[in-house]
């Protein structure tokens, strides 16, 4: 029997991953990108429990996956009138007793090389240089089009391409994604010696400017600080060296304590990218079309949680396939509409509401005025003073997915 064909468009961070749990499931999936090669791109990214107990069911990836443990998170303020530690929690570390899975940092194309090679390895095909632009729609296959005048066709779709989706296009029209009104500017750099043998997740708290870092490997930190300002779009290029270097010894973090300027002049290079999101989607799907991670529900970075919802998006998307299709056959119109409208029902409220957990975290950290910067320092001292509060807190949001409720 042949096996039932799925065209995934977009091989960013969650494209292999669905691709491989499609492979498992006995379907045959085909990922197109529109890029030509695996990008070198973007900084990193922090796996937390919830998205780490999704990767963590595909035999032999979590093993595979070089970054660093992160046993604990340090806020720190370097304005004047309170320069000092204002909070530390071991939330991390508990985090992994609890749920036995770990926050762990980890550089994105190394991350990214690891899931294609994984998928390849796999048998999943991946096509690169081809951009979508059109989707053809009957009653059981859709046709894709690509900007190069190439077509294929399978039986059914998945927009994994990002914020800036053609697969969404195509579905539900042109937007305008919103400028959140914070850029960041970030980089990696040598471990500093203000880390010692500590390994926490950092925010260093200013006027205005907000910096966290965190490990990716024994060697390295990935940091990034977030300010309000004009619109800089999202290209994650380099800056020129002209910015680089005005930012490294003129810039808002050059002169900072508790490593701040060690990260920021250790650069070897420096990216500066916009923050973005987009309206809500009533909906993720429209026929034999669906949409998944950040084509669905594109965040800002304040929470960590933009790959990590993405896994949360694949094992529910995937758990229901199994649960409506369990033969992984030709699926008929009904058969996915109905799995894509359970999927949307339990995935749009929690996305949804973490996307705008995000953007009102970022908005929080960067305020300006030393009555409202000794009002943050309160409010963290006072949120982080009470540990187990605090697990308990985030108990909903580590918990997911509910991985018992239905194996994959």
């Amino acid at each position: 029997m042949v096996a039932t064909k799925v065209i995934i468009a977009g091989c960013g961070i969650a494209g292999p991953v669905l691709a491989i749990f499609l492979k498992l499931k006995g379907y045959e999936p085909v990922i197109y990108e529109r890029v030509a090669e695996p990008t070198t791109l973007g900084l990193s990214l922090c796996l937390q429990p919830n998205g780490f107990r999704v990767l963590s069911l595909i035999p032999g990836l979590v093993d595979k996956i070089v970054g660093h443990d992160i046993d604990a998170l340090a806020f720190y303020s370097v304005i004047p009138e309170d320069e000092n530690l204002i909070a530390w929690s071991d939330l991390p570390t508990t985090l992994r007793e609890l749920y036995g899975h770990p926050m762990k940092g980890v550089r994105r194309p190394a991350f990214h090389r690891t899931l294609v090679e994984y998928a390849e390895g796999q048998g999943v095909k991946i096509i690169w240089d081809h951009q979508l632009v059109s989707l053809k729609q009957h009653d059981d296959r859709v046709v894709v089009g690509f900007a190069n005048g190439t077509t294929d066709t399978a039986s059914f779709v998945v927009g994994c391409d990002g914020l800036h989706s053609n697969t969404r296009i195509c579905l539900f029209g042109e937007e305008n994604a919103n400028f959140t009104g914070l850029t960041q500017t970030g980089g990696i750099s040598p471990k500093p010696d203000f880390l010692k043998d500590r390994h926490p997740m950092t925010n260093l708290l200013g006027d205005g400017t907000h910096m966290i870092y965190y490990e990716i490997n024994e060697s390295q930190v990935s940091w990034a600080v977030t300010r309000q300002e004009p619109e800089a779009k999202e290209t994650w290029r380099h800056a020129d060296d002209r910015m680089q270097e005005k930012f490294k010894e003129h810039g808002p973090c050059s002169n900072w304590p508790f490593g701040g300027k060690e990260l920021v002049k250790g650069a070897e290079q420096i990216v500066k990218y916009g923050l973005y999101d987009r309206p809500e989607l009533k909906t993720w799907h429209k026929g034999r079309v669906a949409l998944l991670g950040d084509a669905a529900h594109p965040t800002s970075p304040h929470l960590g949680q933009g790959a990590n919802q993405a896994f949360e998006d694949i094992y529910h998307f995937v758990r229901l396939l199994v649960k409506h299709n369990p033969n992984a056959t030709e699926p008929s119109a009904d058969v996915l509409h109905a799995v894509f409208g359970e999927y949307e029902t339990i995935r749009i409220p929690r996305t949804s509401a973490l996307v705008m957990g995000a953007r009102k975290q970022g908005e929080t950290r960067v305020v300006h005025g030393i009555e409202e910067r000794k009002k943050r320092n309160e409010i963290i001292r006072e949120q982080w003073s009470n540990e187990a509060a605090v697990a308990e807190g985030y108990k909903e949001l580590y918990t997911q997915p509910f991985i018992g409720q239905s194996e994959i």
